[in-house]
């Protein structure tokens, strides 16, 4: 019982620190910087494949029933907003950083950075696809895939690496003293 009260705990800790993230923003259109994507990348690495996506699951379930924790609100209606893939490369992204990481018994600072390049990469692949198609064929906006590209990936990616080097030190220092992947905690 422990256990799984212990993972509960930490699932709902990373999908708050996300919901606060969406909150330390820099409002730019279309996509505001955040904060999020280094929460979400820090869970994958400290909680692991499992516990990550549904950290992440758990947040966007929160949003879509209404609690207004995205960058612009909340609610069903959210998935047409232009940032909503984003939020779904956000799961996949802490799935696919935990599965990278959770195997290895204490992960050097550089298999957490490459696990945390290769999760923003998801979030960007999700986030732009969608950003893309929602901008140019729901919104009617006239736009060509390399104007999404830079408003949605380019302008971020110096911000977004150096939030990777800080989750990827963090997780290793963290990893290196307590284990906290797979329920593994104190």
């Amino acid at each position: 019982m422990r256990n799984k009260t212990y993972n509960m705990i930490l699932v709902s800790i990373f999908a708050a620190l996300t919901a606060v993230g969406a909150f330390i923003k820099i409002p730019l259109p279309p996509v505001p910087f955040t904060l999020q994507v280094f929460f979400v990348i820090l869970a994958g690495l400290l909680l692991g494949s499992r516990m990550g996506f549904v950290s992440q699951i758990v947040y966007i379930a929160l949003g879509l029933v209404g609690v207004p924790i995205f960058t612009g609100g909340g609610g069903l209606q959210y998935i047409f907003h232009p940032t909503f893939g984003y939020l779904v490369g956000f799961a996949i992204a802490a799935y696919v950083v935990g599965r990278m990481t959770e195997k290895l018994k204490n992960p050097s600072f550089g298999q957490c950075l490459k696990a945390s390049l290769v999760g923003l990469a998801i979030s960007y692949l999700f986030g732009v696809a969608h950003l893309y198609i929602i901008l140019k064929y729901v919104n009617e906006v006239p736009t060509s895939l390399s104007k999404v590209l830079m408003s949605g990936c380019v302008v971020f990616l110096p911000w977004d690496i150096a939030k990777m080097v800080a989750a990827s030190w963090i997780a290793k220092e963290v990893c290196g003293r307590i284990r906290i992947r797979s329920g593994q905690g104190a």
